[in-house]
C-alpha cells in the first residue's frame, strides 16, 4: 500500500483556521492565535491530555441530534431518529443520545452490550449486521430491543426459533435491497444489486421474503428497511430510494393483504470533509425524503408509515476533531513534503481506506494563513500511512499541534493497536470545560488478554 501520486501542481489556499466554515464544529474561535473548541484551548488540551487525541464538541452533537428530530417532526409528525451508533460509540454519546431522545442503532453485540451499560431503553434499539451470530440474536432478544432489522432466510428462521423458546414475538423488519446506485465511494455503498446486504429485488427473492416473514411464528414484520450508501450528496437518490420502497409496500398490501405501518430508510446525508465541501442540509434531507414518501403514498393511496431515518456521519464527523503533535518534517523536492504526528492509521483508518480527504490547520498557529502543501503521515510502518494527503497548512514546527477536522466518525470506532499503538482517549468540551470520556489505552491494555 502506498500514497497516490501527488498534486504539485496544488497551492495553498491561504486560509486561516476560521475560513474553513462548515468544516468547523459549532464552538470554533481562535483567541490570541489558538483555536478554542467548547471554550477549551486545544493547544493547552493536546499538552495535558497527550496526543494522538480525539476531541468533541458536545454542543455540536446536541445541536445535530435536536436539528435532526425537530426537522423531521414539522415535516412528518410519525417520525423517529436512530442514531447509527457505528459511527462513533461509547458510553457518553450513549447518554446524550438518550437524553435528546433519539433511538440507536446497534451493529454487533459489543454495541448493544455498550447500550445496555448505561440503561438505554431496550425498546429504542435497533438491530443491524447482515450475520448476527446466534448468541448476539439471543442476548439482543433476551434484552427486549424493540427491532431486529433481519437480513437473510437463515437469520429469520434463527429468530423465529430464539424468541419461541422464550416465549417472545420479536418485532422485525426486512432488509431490502432497493437497486439505487448512490453516487458515493463504492466500500460505502450499498443499496445497489451487488451488496452482501439485505434481500434483493430481483426475481421477486424480496416479495418471496416477506411472505415468508408473515408466516412464520414468534416473529411480526413490523416493517421495512433500507439503506443506500453513506458520504451521499445528491438528494435524488434519497427519493428514488423512498419511492422504490412505498411501492414495494403497496404490492406487499396487494399480494398478501398485508399494511406494513413502518418504513426505516436508513442514513447516508454527507457532511463538509473539506472547505469546498457543499452538502445538504439537514432540512433540506428531511424535505426530499418527507416529500418523496408523502407523493409515494397519495399515488398508491397507502397509509402513512412511521417514517425513521438512521443519520451516524452527519449527527458526529464534524463535532469531532483530532489533535496531534508533530514529531518531523521531510521536504522531497519535486515530490512532497511530508508532517509527521504521533497517530496515523491507527486512530485514523479511513485515509487508507478510501484516500479520503481532511483539512488540517495548527491550533497554535490558528490565524495564521496556511501556507504549505503537506502529507500528514502517521508513525506506522506502511508507505500508505497517512492521514491528510497533500492539503494546507501552516508553516508547521516540531512541537506544533496539528488539528485535524471532521474525525468523528468512523475514527473513534474503527482504530486498532497496529504497531502496538495504544488507542487515542475521547474528550467532550463544553463550557470551557474538558471532560475525558474514554481514557487512553496504555500499554498493560494491549496485552491484558494475552494467556
Amino acid at each position: 500500500m502506498s500514497l497516490p501520486a501527488s498534486d504539485r501542481t496544488k497551492q495553498p489556499d491561504g486560509r486561516t483556521t476560521m475560513e474553513l466554515g462548515a468544516v468547523l464544529p459549532r464552538t470554533a474561535e481562535v483567541r490570541d492565535g489558538r483555536l478554542f473548541v467548547g471554550g477549551v484551548d486545544l493547544t493547552e488540551l493536546a499538552r495535558e491530555q497527550g496526543t494522538a487525541l480525539y476531541a468533541f464538541d458536545e454542543e455540536h452533537l446536541r445541536h445535530q441530534m435536536q436539528t435532526y428530530k425537530q426537522t423531521f417532526a414539522e415535516r412528518y409528525p410519525n417520525s423517529d431518529i436512530i442514531y447509527a451508533s457505528k459511527a462513533f460509540l461509547n458510553k457518553a454519546v450513549v447518554r446524550i443520545v438518550a437524553e435528546e431522545g433519539l433511538c440507536l442503532d446497534v451493529s454487533g453485540g459489543g454495541e448493544l452490550a455498550c447500550a445496555r451499560s448505561v440503561g438505554f431503553p431496550a425498546s429504542r434499539v435497533f438491530v443491524h449486521g447482515n450475520n448476527k451470530t446466534p448468541r448476539e440474536l439471543e442476548e439482543a432478544i433476551s434484552a427486549g430491543a424493540g427491532r431486529i432489522v433481519v437480513d437473510s432466510r437463515e437469520e429469520l428462521a434463527r429468530v423465529s426459533r430464539i424468541a419461541g423458546e422464550r416465549g417472545l414475538v420479536q418485532e422485525v423488519y426486512l432488509r431490502i435491497t432497493p437497486g439505487v446506485e448512490a453516487d458515493t465511494h463504492e466500500y460505502i455503498r450499498t443499496g445497489c444489486e451487488d451488496s452482501k446486504f439485505g434481500f434483493t429485488m430481483k426475481d421477486d427473492f424480496a416479495l418471496h421474503a416477506v411472505k415468508d416473514a408473515l408466516n412464520t411464528p414468534n416473529v411480526h414484520l413490523a416493517g421495512l428497511h433500507c439503506h443506500i450508501g453513506s458520504q451521499i450528496f445528491k438528494l435524488d437518490s434519497f427519493a428514488e430510494a423512498a419511492h422504490v420502497m412505498v411501492e414495494f409496500m403497496d404490492r406487499i398490501r396487494q399480494e398478501y393483504d398485508a399494511t406494513l405501518k413502518e418504513l426505516d430508510l436508513g442514513g447516508g446525508l454527507g457532511i463538509a470533509y473539506t472547505a469546498e465541501d457543499q452538502p445538504p442540509t439537514i432540512q433540506e434531507f428531511a424535505d426530499v425524503l418527507c416529500s418523496a414518501v408523502k407523493d409515494a403514498c397519495t399515488e398508491k393511496d397507502y397509509p402513512l408509515p412511521r417514517l425513521l431515518v438512521e443519520p451516524g456521519r452527519s449527527l458526529v464527523a464534524n463535532a469531532g476533531v483530532t489533535l496531534y503533535t508533530v514529531g518531523t518534517i521531510k521536504d522531497l523536492p519535486g515530490i512532497r513534503t511530508f508532517v509527521a504526528v504521533d497517530g496515523g492509521m491507527s486512530d485514523n483508518i479511513r485515509t487508507a481506506l478510501y484516500h479520503a480527504d481532511y483539512e488540517p490547520t495548527l491550533a497554535n498557529k490558528a490565524d495564521q494563513p496556511r501556507t504549505q502543501i503537506v502529507t500528514l503521515c502517521g508513525k506506522h510502518c506502511e508507505s500508505g500511512d497517512a492521514v491528510v494527503l497533500d492539503m494546507p497548512l501552516q508553516d508547521a514546527e516540531v512541537g506544533d499541534i496539528v488539528c485535524v477536522f471532521g474525525t468523528g466518525a468512523y475514527n473513534q470506532t474503527m482504530a486498532s493497536n497496529y504497531n502496538g499503538q495504544p488507542r487515542p482517549a475521547v474528550v467532550f468540551l463544553r463550557d470551557g470545560e474538558a471532560r475525558v470520556v474514554t481514557r487512553r489505552e496504555a500499554y498493560e491494555d494491549l496485552y491484558a488478554r494475552d494467556v
